[in-house]
């Protein structure tokens, strides 16, 4: 069967002011292509406030709407998150399809999930942003139902109706993931009763975290470079030799996994239905934190994990930060010396330079995890009694 074409796209972003707006749009391209869409032209704008009715404006969106015949594009795509009601307009005004970033990670989200638990989660946030956008959207959903044998009630609104449909569907998704969380609870547990380190990867989306992983486990994850390649959390044992260590143990097993990466804007809706899966990051030992040393946001996109880590109640846990892509920096942009500290809200924190495409730093890396691990575990007998 034949590909089918990508949709040619119009991207749309609103300077409001704030910090960290991507004035050429490149992280949203990035998504559009990730989602199989092509973005053939980007419109950037400055407003002190979203128009209630269009969100740029009327003038504006009859520019967007002109450039889209020009160009042929056949869907607008915002950066911000729109309004029910914006987004209704949008499409009236436009008469062609408009969507918004939450949308655009919704829909990637849904593509790549594998995993029961994540398409579970996938389908929980998908319904619950579903049920936002029932505000009169489709025409079909003013229509009146009711009378004798009809279910609803006299009287009852199709979109009532289609509101009770989606409620109930968030409802049976709901209990279907408490079933997961408790299974996951239970391997949890079996791995604390075995006393295993648990260490956890996080960072930015297409930082590297798969890479790594599979460069340390010598796993066969799936790793490309786009965003969301991978969503589903992997668990691995990472075997780590410390036979020149003071304990004189020849070295441990720890539990390894990779997890979904962060975004800016990450839709809460998201961050909740994904929770379970994030709670590896909240329940580990130590956090990995991938960071792509070559891209020019890398500080922002630390910043952006930082604030996700705290929502979910992962800010507590020690975490080792990892530049990685060192082989993309230039020259004058290689470190000094693999093995330094990196200050991190107020505290200095142990970093790693590695290439996990070349294997540059790797020894250096499983050096300063076999460092921790061995700090973090708990005196033997024969230390105590050496001590």
């Amino acid at each position: 069967m034949p590909e089918r074409p990508a949709a040619a796209t119009i991207l749309v972003g609103v300077d409001l002011g704030l910090p960290n707006f991507d004035a050429e749009l490149e992280e949203l391209g990035l998504l559009a292509q990730t989602a199989g869409m092509e973005p053939v032209a980007r419109v950037a704008c400055k407003r002190k406030a979203p128009d209630a009715a269009l969100f740029v404006g009327k003038g504006k969106a009859d520019e967007i709407k002109a450039l889209a015949e020009e160009t042929g594009a056949s869907e607008i795509l915002f950066d911000q998150s729109l309004s029910p009601a914006q987004q209704r307009n949008l499409e009236r005004h436009m008469d062609m399809p408009v969507n918004d970033r939450t949308m655009l990670i919704l829909e990637i989200f849904a593509q790549r999930a594998r995993s029961h638990e994540g398409k579970l989660q996938v389908e929980l946030a998908r319904l619950q942003y579903l049920s936002t956008r029932l505000v009169r959207r489709w025409s079909h959903l003013e229509r009146q139902t009711g009378g004798a044998g009809v279910r609803g009630g006299p009287g009852e609104k199709q979109i009532e109706l289609d509101r009770r449909m989606i409620d109930d569907s968030i409802k049976r998704t709901r209990e279907r993931l408490v079933k997961v969380k408790k299974q996951r609870a239970t391997q949890r547990r079996q791995r604390e009763r075995r006393e295993t380190f648990n260490i956890s990867l996080v960072g930015y989306t297409n930082a590297g975290k798969s890479t790594l992983f599979n460069a340390l486990v010598k796993a066969r994850a799936y790793a490309a470079n786009q965003l969301f390649a991978t969503l589903d959390t992997t668990t691995r044992q990472l075997y780590l030799a410390d036979a020149e260590s003071t304990t004189g143990a020849t070295g441990r097993s720890v539990s390894l996994s990779d997890t979904v990466g962060f975004i800016r804007d990450l839709p809460h809706g998201l961050i909740d239905a994904f929770r379970a899966t994030l709670q590896e990051a909240a329940d580990a030992d130590l956090l990995l934190h991938v960071v792509d040393a070559a891209n020019p946001h890398h500080l922002e996109q630390i910043a952006e994990v930082q604030r996700v880590l705290e929502e979910i109640g992962a800010a507590e846990v020690q975490q080792l930060i990892v530049f990685n892509k060192t082989d993309a920096l230039e020259p004058a942009q290689q470190p000094r010396q693999l093995v330094d500290h990196f200050e991190l809200e107020g505290v200095q924190l142990p970093r790693v330079f590695v290439s996990s495409r070349t294997g540059a730093g790797l020894p250096e890396l499983r050096a300063e995890l076999t460092r921790l691990v061995v700090a973090a575990s708990p005196a033997t007998p024969a230390d105590a009694t050496s001590s």
